[in-house]
């Protein structure tokens, strides 16, 4: 009984230090940006980057999406979590979205080579995909992302979504209405 007391007392004192994030509101509290201004938010033209592709390509805000309404950003570790986002967007949203690229960002490998390898050993080599090595974290840090960050810009370099991959629903809305 005193153990049990003890566990108690110690899971309360524990869950005091989370305050009102026990029960979360759902609301956005990101500060508001002005829209078309430079950053990484929703509105926000994109800042411009530099990053190399698994095949040693260099893609920049304007190359990843000439010729398409957009491009997807899908910030992976490849991990079971990523793998079955990164699955459920092979199937159910890229094949309706041919007009669009899609990028997965190895923000983990320390190389062009190690990114190339671990899409590779993951399945994700060619296809639909293009595997970016984010060595120097430009992209992590310009869309403050991390695992399951998922970016959409249109053509015109407009961020039209910055948030965590859930079930796709969203992405598949974001791209439906890029112009």
């Amino acid at each position: 009984m005193y153990s049990f007391r003890l566990v108690g007392l110690l899971l309360l004192i524990v869950m005091s230090g989370c305050g009102d994030n026990l029960i979360p509101s759902g609301e956005d509290k990101r500060p508001s940006v002005l829209a078309d201004s430079s950053g990484g938010n929703v509105t926000q033209k994109s800042s411009d980057f530099s990053v190399y592709d698994s095949n040693g390509n260099n893609v920049t805000l304007v190359s990843s999406t000439a010729g398409k309404r957009g491009a997807v950003f899908y910030f992976t570790m490849w991990c079971p979590i990523c793998d079955s986002h990164m699955n459920n967007m092979r199937a159910n949203t890229a094949p309706s979205y041919t007009d669009v690229n899609f990028y997965l960002v190895d923000y983990v490998s320390g190389s062009i080579a190690e990114a190339a390898s671990s899409a590779s050993a993951n399945g994700y080599a060619g296809g639909i995909f293009t595997t970016l090595a984010d060595t120097n974290h430009s992209l992590t840090n310009i869309f403050q992302a991390t695992m399951g960050t998922t970016v959409v810009i249109d053509r015109s370099g407009i961020i039209r979504m910055n948030e965590d991959y859930r079930d796709g629903v969203n992405l598949r809305a974001n791209l439906s209405a890029l112009p």
